[in-house]
């Protein structure tokens, strides 16, 4: 059956920072079949895109364009022509010289509808910022956008340059780096004072964020000083006098540093976004079920006769629930079967199906189980507490029979000496962490040009997958790194590859790491 009229939405993605996204914006990308995209997008935008979409690279690096904006059009015709759902993803609002209209024109000559989804510009979000509103009632009561791209030589410009320069209380200028001398030239010479205050925003919203203020008749050399180069937004006009009293953004604790999150969510690292890091997603795990439920079948037609559950993490709990309500079960086949988690995470996760959790250890690891359970055992009058201690250790767990539904691969440290201690354990597979297949140039550019200053390790099985993924030569591109983990056995992977861990926290949890993060690494103290 022939497929409709495709549709095309052209989206603003914003300026860098991936809470400038608007919700509209996320929802056309999550609903798209193919994305057209541009450079200089913050990659996590990406994230929100169905993984069988097709990609589309059409971004242009110094002057060099990967594709003509005849052949964005036509790509845009082709597939609407073939009835899909098109994102055109372009950075900061589509209609702020984006070409969006121009884009817009031709879908609506050739009768293919299409929607436009603003974005914030960086033209109000670098300047916010970096501490300088466009307006403010006591120094400016009108602001203009122009391009900086243009010729400012050329005999018939498009800027009515004598209205401009004395006409409007704040211009700020998009893409303007290497026209700079040219732009403030025009501005003095139409009677803008020399004296001007101007300040040039580089990577506005991102933690590569740099500002510099200066003069409208010495901005130039300042900028050839400070090596700034594109992206930046320049803004002219008194509103740059409020910079020293508003700027936020660039004294946030974390301000300018890039993490490096390496599981599928980023869930538990907001405090950190909080205070002004960036978090970039690579996820080198993906969990997925097991490629048969054989022996987890097993252990649901046999659940009454287990004396306890125990979840090693909120996954363990959401696959093995799963299984367990598709196999018809029914929650009050549960009753009577006391519940351990490892780990506040995983008995949250348990609470939200209205069940209670009867042990949390204070150790996560298999040896801090084995301590909990004898300890647990005796408080409940085993028979065995006054006994030879011997006889206990031998016999501590005798007739408890334990169900441990977890990752495909684990540690048997915990299984092993239950059964030593006269326990019994089943220990099925409920889900799987697999590598997902994702490219990492992106990832390599970054930590080879030093923009990636902590990474984060919540397994040895995202570390190694990292490995594996990256390559060769991500022994040597995370040298320069901090590396944190979630524990000793995560530690002791990535030591013995030869690499130093930076940051562990006493309790194993990603919440403990990320407060280890905060107080080794913000300039402020919180």
């Amino acid at each position: 059956m022939k497929r409709g009229r495709g549709k095309v939405y052209l989206v603003g993605a914003g300026p860098g920072d991936i809470g400038l996204l608007t919700v509209k914006g996320m929802k056309c990308l999550q609903k798209a079949e193919v994305v057209v995209y541009d450079l200089h997008l913050n990659a996590q935008v990406l994230n929100y895109i169905n993984h069988d979409a097709e990609f589309i690279y059409a971004g242009k690096r110094g002057g060099h364009h990967t594709m003509t904006q005849d052949e964005i059009n036509d790509v845009l015709v082709k597939k609407a022509d073939e009835g899909k759902i098109i994102c055109r993803l372009k950075g900061g609002d589509p209609f702020v010289f984006g070409r969006g209209g121009e884009e817009a024109e031709v879908l609506a000559k050739r009768g293919i509808p299409f929607e436009v989804v603003p974005g914030v510009s960086s033209a109000v979000a670098a300047p916010a910022y970096a501490g300088i509103p466009l307006t403010h009632r006591l120094y400016s009561s009108s602001f203009a956008v122009i391009p900086g791209y243009e010729d400012t030589t050329k005999e018939e410009s498009a800027i009515d340059w004598a209205k401009l320069a004395t006409g409007v209380g704040t211009i700020v200028v998009l893409m303007a780096v290497k026209n700079l001398d040219m732009l403030v030239r025009k501005l003095m010479e139409n009677g803008r004072s020399p004296e001007t205050p101007v300040a040039v925003v580089r990577w506005g919203t991102r933690p590569d964020q740099k500002t510099i203020v200066s003069t409208l008749k010495d901005i130039v050399s300042d900028v050839k000083g400070h090596e700034i180069n594109p992206p930046a937004v320049v803004v002219i006009g008194n509103v740059v006098k409020l910079r020293d009293t508003l700027k936020w953004y660039e004294d946030k604790p974390m301000f300018g540093h890039r993490v490096l999150v390496t599981r599928e969510h980023s869930t538990g690292f907001e405090p950190l976004e909080e205070l002004g890091a960036e978090i970039i997603e690579f996820p080198t795990i993906e969990i997925v079920p097991p490629e048969n439920y054989d022996e987890l079948d097993a252990a649901i037609e046999k659940i009454g006769s287990y004396t306890w559950i125990i979840f090693t993490s909120a996954n363990g709990v959401k696959y093995f629930l799963k299984r367990f309500f598709e196999r018809e079960g029914d929650i009050r086949d549960l009753k009577g079967i006391k519940l351990c988690a490892i780990g506040t995470k995983t008995a949250a996760e348990i609470k939200e199906y209205g069940m209670k959790v009867d042990l949390i250890p204070e150790a996560f690891r298999g040896e801090g189980l084995i301590e909990a359970f004898i300890k647990e055992v005796r408080s409940q009058g085993s028979g065995v507490q006054n006994a030879d201690p011997l006889h206990v250790t031998r016999y501590a767990l005798r007739g408890l029979k334990m169900l441990m539904p977890r990752a495909e691969v684990a540690r048997e440290v915990f299984p092993e000496k239950v059964r030593e201690l006269g326990g019994e354990i089943d220990v099925p597979v409920a889900y799987r962490a697999v590598k997902p297949e994702l490219h990492g140039r992106r990832l390599k550019r970054f930590l080879k040009e030093g923009r990636i200053t902590i990474a984060t390790f919540t397994s040895a099985a995202t570390f190694n997958n990292f490995i594996e993924m990256i390559g060769s030569d991500a022994f040597d591109l995370l040298k320069g790194v901090s590396i944190a983990v979630i524990g000793p056995v995560t530690a002791k992977a990535i030591e013995k590859a030869g690499l130093k861990v930076d940051i562990m926290p006493r309790e194993s949890t990603i919440e403990a790491m990320v407060e280890e993060i905060i107080k080794e690494k913000a300039k402020v103290k919180v």
